[in-house]
């Protein structure tokens, strides 16, 4: 979790993240986490800025070959 995603936009100051998609948000991640200790795997889930969370995990877990990744759309206006 981003807390950057947390904050007011920069065109108009309203929250990215509001109380129902926050809810929401929390209610999938816990699905995802159950559906794949069903399967016999696990989420892992960390609070920080991504670029400073993915660096920590890698170097936690010692043989990572590949990480991939999206980046979020920026409408210009």
């Amino acid at each position: 979790f981003d807390p950057r995603h947390y904050l007011g936009t920069h065109c108009h100051g309203f929250p990215k993240t509001g109380p129902h998609r926050l809810r929401f948000l929390l209610e999938s991640v816990k699905d995802l986490r159950e559906t794949l200790k069903k399967k016999g795997s696990t989420l892992v889930v960390r609070k920080g800025k991504p670029e400073d969370v993915v660096c920590d995990l890698i170097a936690q877990l010692g043989s990572v070959s590949a990480v991939v990744f999206h980046e979020e759309v920026r409408e210009i206006l």
